[in-house]
């Protein structure tokens, strides 16, 4: 009975749900489309290259949140969620949950997209624990602002670190499964780090770290790195 920690973007869905979300907004005409979409497809790109300035980001992708009722953004997202992420939700993903949940183990996402995006995404996996950017929300409505440490790169670790506090968990016998070389410093952390469907930089970092490298994409079971 260990903890199991999933990245969320490309890792348990075929997709990034944060650059999709800015997409979604861009094809809904809720932001302006020219300018949106190229700032957009800079940060994701600057992401996939390991240097994204996260609170500049944050500051980009949340500021259509302040712009809007509760309500209204809840019925998007709600679309949002029903026409462009069930398509991308992973079947071998699924199994894999299921296969940790059979173990015992709990279950948690820990993910730079920002709650708002990605709550409704990891109940649909029927994962309870969720570590994610927090957006703020005050007198009903979301700031445009974020609250507490990003979770992102280090603040991954930081963040798993304050719940660990506040829990009866601990990293033994751990698992973190992601896509990504920013997931690194949390990758290190755990006793059984999983390079899932990697970047370059994350598959030659695993490849020589001797860490398995699995897909979720292919529709094959991924059980052969379980120990018994």
């Amino acid at each position: 009975m260990s903890l199991a920690i999933f990245d969320l973007d490309n890792t348990l869905i075929g997709d990034d749900s944060d650059y999709l979300w800015g997409q979604f907004l861009v094809d809904q005409g809720i932001v302006d489309k020219h300018q949106y979409e190229q700032a957009n497809t800079k940060f994701y790109d600057d992401y996939k290259q390991g240097r994204l300035d996260i609170a500049e980001f944050l500051a980009f992708s949340l500021k259509p949140l302040a712009h809007h009722p509760a309500g209204q953004l809840h019925e998007w997202r709600e679309t949002f969620i029903a026409t462009i992420i069930k398509p991308l939700l992973l079947e071998p993903a699924m199994q894999l949950i299921a296969k940790h949940r059979q173990r015992g183990d709990t279950l948690m996402v820990i993910t730079a997209t920002n709650r708002f995006v990605t709550e409704p995404i990891v109940k649909l996996y029927g994962i309870e624990n969720l570590l994610a950017t927090t957006p703020e929300f005050a007198d009903g409505r979301y700031t445009g602002r974020y609250v507490g440490t990003p979770c992102f790169q280090e603040g991954k670790v930081k963040q798993l670190q304050a719940w660990l506090r506040q829990s009866a968990e601990s990293l033994a016998g751990s698992w973190f499964y992601s896509d990504s070389h920013n997931d690194l410093p949390l990758l290190k952390r755990v006793d059984n780090p999983v390079a899932v469907n990697p970047d370059d930089i994350l598959r030659d970092y695993a490849n020589n770290a001797g860490w398995p490298t699995i897909s979720l994409r292919d529709g094959v079971c991924p059980h052969h790195h379980f120990h018994k």
